[in-house]
């Protein structure tokens, strides 16, 4: 795979992880592949890649990125060896991966098999009780009706929540507190499920109030090697989307880390997982930790744990595809270490005015915040940019790092109050430093 073209398939938002995947295809020596919607003829991710073709002509913007035939259409008609799904879209469909397998392409990514245990939460769940990996009570099975919540409610009490079974990133998620909220919630779950993900099955959990969001990353080779990346903090959320990430978390047990970590090697084992994932978990106040899912695709968040290893997450995951073992790559458990403290923070063009809806229009002024330990991965922030309004609102991604969790913070929010961006309404990084004012207080 030396010297392959890879086919990358755009993800949300098209561009910023595309930039950063054929980044480190441009460093390994590979020829990169973008793809484009008719709507997006001048995003940046197109100008990174070595070659860019259009795919679903006539088509909205998020359909063409989910119309598999044109994707597919494209790598065979252009030679291609590999797709990178990035995140987002089609990135955890299984049958997006079985169409690569079938046209002879390989899929950067676990198996098409792999793909579907873990892309179906409620089958994931049950794999995690068979590998003895604690999980938060909830259904064996997608409810089939509102009844089925009402009698999981009677069971296990309230607060619970609603999931998609079949995506994540916060959507089809909803808390239900009584008996009142249970119909409206359990339609707008489905609702959004069914609009994000094109099914709306939804699978019920008893809510754990309050609890820290830590998840651990891993990678996994054809030869069923299995290692841990240490964990990632992303208890700072916002209608259940993440939106301040720390590798690694902070003031957790040493205990609960080894036990976190070993229930993921143990899980990504029990089904043969390749390539890069994330096993995440909640802790509960009495630091208990339940399984939740399996993402089985690199994160948003990938960074701050390049930054905390030195390990890059992307060219582990072509190497791996290549066929090459951990081992081979250096990679061995007793090998990765934690180096200080590594933060990530999303400035988003939201409007705070308006509920934090996502805002759109021309960037006419931008100016990020720069300098030692602070690095920032993007696709759409400079000064011309238009923010579309299909996709996620995510401008940029300020990670910063430093020997400890108050040096990275202190970077953080130096970087942040150094942003100006004017044009779009929003200036979303004042309000992520509040958030890093509060934590350090």
């Amino acid at each position: 795979l030396n010297f392959f073209k890879l086919y990358f398939f755009v993800c949300l938002p098209p561009g910023e992880i595309a930039i950063r995947v054929f980044r480190a295809c441009t460093e390994l020596g590979i020829r990169t592949v973008a793809v484009y919607s008719e709507q997006d003829t001048g995003q940046m991710h197109r100008q990174k890649a070595d070659e860019a073709y259009l795919i679903g002509k006539g088509l909205p913007p998020v359909g063409a990125y989910l119309h598999i035939p044109d994707i597919i259409k494209v790598a065979k008609e252009n030679d291609v060896d590999a797709i990178h799904p990035g995140y987002g879209f089609l990135s955890e469909r299984s049958d997006f991966a079985q169409a690569c397998t079938d046209a002879g392409v390989r899929f950067i990514g676990p198996s098409p098999e792999v793909v579907r245990k873990m892309g179906d939460k409620v089958e994931a769940r049950g794999i995690a009780i068979n590998a003895g990996v604690p999980v938060v009570p909830g259904t064996d099975s997608p409810i089939s009706c509102l009844q089925d919540a009402q009698e999981f409610s009677n069971t296990y009490g309230f607060p619970i929540i609603f999931k998609a079974a079949y995506g994540g990133g916060g959507r089809g998620m909803r808390v239900v507190r009584s008996y009142e909220e249970l119909e409206e919630n359990y339609q707008r779950a489905y609702s959004e499920a069914l609009a994000a993900f094109g099914n709306g099955a939804l699978f019920v959990e008893k809510f754990i109030e309050k609890p820290r969001h830590i998840e651990v990353q891993i990678l996994g080779d054809k030869f069923g090697n299995v290692i841990h990346l240490y964990e990632r903090d992303c208890s700072i959320q916002r209608r259940h989307q993440k939106v301040v990430e720390i590798a690694p978390a902070a003031q957790l047990d040493p205990h609960l880390r080894d036990r976190l970590t070993a229930d993921s090697v143990k899980l990504a084992k029990q089904v043969g997982y390749e390539n890069a994932g994330t096993v995440e978990f909640l802790v509960d106040k009495h630091g208990k930790h339940y399984f939740i899912e399996v993402n089985s695709r690199l994160q948003v968040e990938h960074t701050v744990t390049e930054e905390i290893t030195d390990v890059d997450l992307v060219h582990a995951q072509i190497h791996v595809a290549e066929g090459k073992s951990l081992p081979d790559l250096g990679l061995k458990q007793e090998n990765i270490r934690i180096n200080g403290c590594a933060i990530q923070c999303r400035v988003t063009t939201e409007d705070p005015a308006r509920g934090f809806q996502p805002d759109t229009g021309r960037i006419e002024v931008f100016r990020s915040g720069e300098g030692m330990g602070i690095r920032l991965d993007s696709a759409s922030a400079f000064q011309g940019a238009i923010i579309s309004p299909h996709y996620d609102s995510l401008l940029v991604k300020v990670i910063a790092h430093g020997k400890d969790h108050q040096t990275a913070a202190t970077k953080m929010n130096r970087a942040l109050a150094e942003f100006r961006i004017r044009g779009v309404k929003v200036k979303n990084y004042h309000i992520l430093i509040c958030i890093f004012l509060r934590c350090m207080h």
